[in-house]
């Protein structure tokens, strides 16, 4: 379950980037095409062309998003507005008033680019502009601007600069943060909160997993369903507390004797289920006789008393036409056995 939430947020915020990416081409399509529209009329030609190509290429930006992958959208949108806010301060636009749209840069550049690649070219942005206004008429002929223009518009973009990056800062803490929340509540979910093993569902889910995966390669399955003995005289002689304290450390005992694939889950009270996969009926009643023995000669430690514990347990290996829930009746049954025939044993 944990998988499925780390593949699930990923792709949200894709999808959400890919969204705002199509909306934000569709609004700057629309708009430069109206601005050119305008300018073509006001005869103004050079600013007409570059205008209905900017309105172009974020109708490109559009389709990449649906047809392609949202890192091409991302760079058409991204360089093709330097370049047309370059152009606006560069030829001062319609009445001096082109440098005035360099403020959408900010935002879309660290939410598109992220936060570091995003100030970092803020800062070659910035850079440019100023040395395009501050470029020397007698260089290269170019809008002008005066002095306190170009100082307030560089402090303005700065401010913006930083408030854009604040808020991606910001935005970003918080999808952590809703990230590990979300884990924490799926650990919760599926793990047993007093031994922290994989909960009944959990297990469940396993099995059914690793059905699949060792059919598909015909390999075997099996498992083992463990029961303390007289566990309810544990809990009236010494109290709940060691109760809790027994499961706990059982439940670490358990887990050293299985290897790194294996599964051991808390089935339900004082029954634990032992998932082996790639093992036999017979590879696996080693492990549970290896496991029953290692119960046996443990003493529990629990304030003065030392306890001295037990388990039965029965085995079921999985066979090609079987169900999980007949695969788990079937230890059951095998567990129910090796209680009859005087527990602390295992069975078959």
């Amino acid at each position: 379950m944990l998988e499925l939430i780390k593949k699930y947020h990923p792709n949200q915020g894709a999808s959400q980037q890919a969204r705002v990416i199509s909306l934000f081409s569709l609004v700057g399509m629309s708009m430069t095409f109206l601005m050119g529209a305008i300018s073509f009329l006001g005869s103004d030609n050079a600013l007409t062309v570059v205008l209905f190509l900017a309105s172009l290429t974020y109708l490109l930006s559009f389709l990449f998003v649906k047809r392609l992958n949202v890192s091409v959208s991302a760079n058409l949108i991204i360089y093709s507005l330097y370049l047309l806010m370059f152009y606006l301060v560069f030829s001062g636009g319609v009445s001096q008033t082109g440098p005035l749209w360099i403020f959408i840069v900010a935002p879309v550049s660290v939410y598109v680019l992220g936060l570091r690649q995003g100030i970092m070219n803020l800062l070659i942005f910035l850079f440019v502009i100023s040395a395009i206004m501050f470029m020397p008429q007698s260089l290269i002929a170019h809008a002008a601007y005066s002095n306190e223009f170009k100082i307030r518009l560089i402090l303005s973009f700065l401010t913006m600069s930083f408030l854009s990056a604040l808020y991606e800062h910001l935005r970003m803490l918080s999808y952590k943060n809703a990230l590990e929340i979300s884990r924490q509540y799926q650990q919760l979910a599926m793990r047993d909160p007093l031994t922290k093993l994989a909960n009944r569902r959990n297990a469940a889910a396993i099995l059914e997993q690793e059905k699949a995966r060792l059919q598909r390669n015909n390999e075997p399955l099996s498992v083992l369903l463990c029961d303390l003995d007289h566990f309810k005289s544990v809990n009236d002689k010494y109290g709940h507390n060691a109760g809790d304290m027994v499961l706990t450390e059982l439940s670490a005992l358990f887990t050293e004797q299985v290897r790194q694939q294996d599964c051991v889950a808390r089935w339900g009270g004082e029954e634990f289920l032992i998932i082996l996969p790639q093992t036999t009926s017979e590879q696996a009643g080693v492990i549970a006789e290896k496991i029953r023995s290692s119960v046996e000669n443990h003493t529990l430690q629990f304030l003065d008393n030392k306890i001295q514990v037990t388990i039965s347990i029965g085995i079921s290996q999985l066979s090609q036409d079987q169900t999980i829930d007949e695969l788990i009746n079937n230890a059951d049954k095998c567990l129910y056995q090796a209680k009859t025939l005087g527990r602390n044993r295992v069975h078959p």
